[in-house]
This record gives C-alpha cells, sequence and structure tokens, in this order.
C-alpha cells in the first residue's frame, strides 16, 4: 500500500497539481477508501487544532525577518565585505559567494531567499571579471542551500514540530554540519580552480586597509545571528520569540540605512504573507495525510516491512539516504520533509538512531535535492536571475561537483554523528 500512495503521490505532483491539494485530495481519498469518509469530516477541527501550535508563529517571523533584510540593502554591503576577505583564494568571487549565502543563511532560515538575494548581487561579476559561468553559478545554487542547516533553519523547525523533537537542540546540532559543508563548498572550488586555472576568473584587487574598513559591514548579520540564537540558548527566549527579537532588530537595521519606509514594509509584508500562505497550507495539508496514514497503519506495515528484510541499522539507513537522493530528484523538499519524514521517523528511532542527528542528516538530504535536476527549486532561482538567458544544463553542471560534497557530508554524518551531536550534548 505504501507504494501506491508514493506512486499516486508523484503523478499527483508531476501533472503540476499545487503540492497543498495533492496532499488534500490524497488525505480525503484514502480516508474514503479504507474509513468511508469519517476522518474527513473532523478535518476542520484537526486542522485548527494543528495550526494553533505556538511554534509555527516562527514561520512567518522568520520569513519576514529574511525579507526586510533582503530589502535594507544589507546583502550588497556584506557581499562586498566578504570578497574581501576571500577573494585572495583559487576561484575568487566563488569563495564570497559561500561565505555570503552562508552569513545570510544566518539570517533568513530560507535556502530559496538565501539564493536569490546573494545570487541577484553576486551575478553582474561572472561577465566583469570572466569566471567560468557554470562553477560560479553552481556555486551560488549549492550556497543558498545552507539556509535551511544553519540556524535559523523554518525546515528545522517544522522536522521538530512533527517529531517532537528539540529546535534549540537542532539548532545547535546544524551548526558544525553547516560550517563543515561550507567547508567542503570551499575545498571543491578551490580543486576545481587549480585544476583549470581559466575558471578562476580576474582576483579583486585588495588590501589590508580595505578589509579593516569593510569590517563593519559584516557586523550587521552577524549581530543578528547572535541575537536570534543567541536569546535561545541564553533561556531569554523560545524559537518563536527569538524569530520575534529578530525581526525587531532587522526593522531597527532597516532605519539604520535609511531604508525603513513605507513602500519597503509593504513589499516585505507581501511577500511574507505570500510564502507564509503556501507553507501553511503544505503543512496543514501534510499533517492531516499523516494522520490518516498513521490511523490506516501505513506506518507500522512499512516497519513491520522493514523489519522482516533483517537488514542491520547501517543497511536500512544507507537505503533510506538512497530512497531521499533519488525522490529529491523529483519532488519538492518541503513537501518531501512533511509527507515521508512522519512514515520513516518511527523506523529510524526503532532503529536506535538520534532523532536530532537524524534531523540534520535528512535536512542536508533536502538541501541535495534543492540543486539536483529536475525539480531543484534552486536551480531555478538561480537560473532565474541571468540577465541574457543561457541554458539550464549549465546551472545544472555547474552544481555538480557541490552535490559529490553533499553526498561526503551525508557519508561523514553517518559513519561520525558526533559531528551533529557534540554541541546540543555539550549544552544539554
Amino acid at each position: 500500500m505504501a507504494g501506491w500512495i508514493v506512486i499516486a503521490l508523484m503523478l499527483l505532483i508531476l501533472s503540476a497539481v499545487p503540492v497543498a491539494a495533492v496532499l488534500g485530495l490524497l488525505s480525503m481519498g484514502l480516508d474514503l477508501v479504507y474509513m468511508d469518509g469519517r476522518l474527513s469530516r473532523a478535518m476542520g477541527e484537526f486542522i485548527w487544532d494543528k495550526q494553533k501550535e505556538f511554534i509555527l508563529v516562527a514561520i512567518p517571523m522568520f520569513i519576514l525577518l529574511g525579507e526586510i533584510m533582503l530589502r535594507a540593502g544589507v546583502a550588497q554591503r556584506m557581499y562586498n565585505a566578504v570578497a574581501q576577505w576571500l577573494s585572495w583564494l583559487p576561484g575568487g568571487l566563488m569563495h564570497a559567494n559561500i561565505g555570503s549565502c552562508a552569513i545570510f543563511a544566518a539570517t533568513s532560515g530560507s535556502s530559496v531567499a538565501t539564493a536569490a538575494t546573494v545570487s541577484t548581487v553576486a551575478y553582474p561579476e561572472i561577465k566583469k571579471r570572466r569566471y567560468h559561468e557554470g562553477l560560479f553559478l553552481g556555486s551560488l545554487a549549492a550556497g543558498g542551500t545552507l539556509g535551511i542547516l544553519i540556524p535559523p533553519s523554518i525546515n528545522l523547525i517544522i522536522y521538530g514540530l512533527i517529531t517532537d523533537t528539540s529546535v534549540p537542540e537542532l539548532y545547535l546540532a546544524g551548526i558544525l554540519p553547516g560550517l563543515i559543508l561550507s567547508s567542503l563548498f570551499l575545498v571543491i572550488i578551490i580543486v576545481a580552480c587549480l585544476l583549470r586555472p581559466a575558471w578562476a576568473g580576474d582576483k579583486p584587487e585588495t588590501t589590508w586597509g580595505d578589509r579593516i574598513r569593510v569590517l563593519p559591514d559584516l557586523l550587521p548579520p552577524i549581530f543578528l545571528f547572535a541575537a536570534v540564537v543567541g536569546s535561545i540558548y541564553a533561556g531569554i527566549a523560545t524559537p518563536t520569540e527569538a524569530a520575534s527579537i529578530g525581526v525587531v532588530f532587522a526593522l531597527i537595521l532597516a532605519a539604520w540605512t535609511g531604508n525603513l519606509n513605507f513602500t519597503m514594509l509593504r513589499q516585505a509584508f507581501e511577500g511574507t504573507m505570500r510564502t507564509t500562505a503556501m507553507i501553511m497550507l503544505i503543512i496543514l495539508a501534510a499533517v492531516f495525510l499523516n494522520f490518516i496514514l498513521g490511523f490506516i497503519g501505513v506506518t507500522q506495515a512499512l516497519i513491520q516491512f522493514i523489519s522482516d528484510l533483517g537488514w542491520t541499522p547501517l543497511q536500512t539507513m544507507i537505503a533510506l539516504v538512497i530512497f531521499y537522493l533519488i525522490l529529491g530528484m523529483f519532488m519538492e523538499t518541503l513537501s518531501m520533509l512533511l509527507t515521508t519524514v512522519p512514515v520513516v521517523f518511527p523506523l529510524v528511532i526503532q532503529l536506535g538512531y538520534d532523532p536530532v542527528w537524524f534531523g540534520v542528516l535528512i535536512t542536508v538530504l533536502m538541501e541535495t535535492a534543492l540543486i539536483t535536476p529536475p525539480i531543484g527549486v534552486n536551480l531555478y532561482v538561480v537560473q532565474g536571475i541571468r540577465l541574457r538567458g543561457g541554458r539550464f544544463n549549465d546551472v545544472a553542471w555547474g552544481a555538480l561537483p557541490f552535490v559529490l560534497m553533499m553526498i561526503a557530508m551525508i557519508a561523514l554524518l553517518i559513519a561520525f554523528p558526533q559531528i551533529a551531536l557534540y554541541l546540543p550534548e555539550l549544552v544539554y
């Protein structure tokens, strides 16, 4: 039965039916077949009860935070500052792409917002400094994925909600893997540019005086990260309250840069409402589908099926990784998270794996999905900012080396779980 459910999901999504509608239709269809439609009559009450979860308020707050940061003009100054410090490496501004994405990820919580913001700032440098366009664009798409791993992350909040896992612990667990993955991205750029020096472009000229001068442009996102994440671990605020603190700091920052006005606020609020409405519809539809799947016994049947195979926990985990890598080619990451994790999570716990560790692993798998064609969202985001068009294949091939680094990160997490668990265990 689980196989037919996956096939139905894939067919509906590939038919361009909106994801929330797919999940809702599938829920009601399963209920009609197995429960005579009795559970669907309680859908309104069920969804109302779920959407009152306090942790969900953090989602629009973090989206608004990213929208304000985008429109406050912080990204351009931040990118220029990072470029002064990293452009001496082989690959020049491609390292600034990764570094800027990592810093912006620590304030936005969204991969798409991170990729779009940094790409808009960085794209003109390709022609100006004669970079290899594919690798440069690939670094932007890959760097953008850091938005869902480095805290604050919207996806980690959603994972914590649907698995009842501590969001502060998940945030701590994402820091070291996020930094290691960023470093792996830098390494692959260095290797590629050493093997093909022509890809490295023209290095920007800089001096130590210039580097010291631009340091203040790095302080706003660092202070914002400290205010949001620091307030959580200081015991001052919950993740939801910390998101609100972040919005206040972002507004102060926008006022300080002279960009706080009615037009900017209207655009930020409109963008927040559109994104929040889409995410919340998907979340609520997926939560109801998970309720239906649990009620009719799909989760228990999957656990029993895997148990009957007699595989070791490691073999089962490798099979799950392969499953997610393939699924990520065809399914949007939020939908993948909400439709699969509630089904596989009980199995993962039964195998003896830590829920916090699995949250980080599944997030890296979703990052990989963001840059694997044909449905790699970040690939389309970066392709969309190309002023003179160009082939989509350029971006897809340029992102391939970074996909390999993500697979290496997945292998490291499986081989050394303490990469994710060290900080949570240290603090808690």
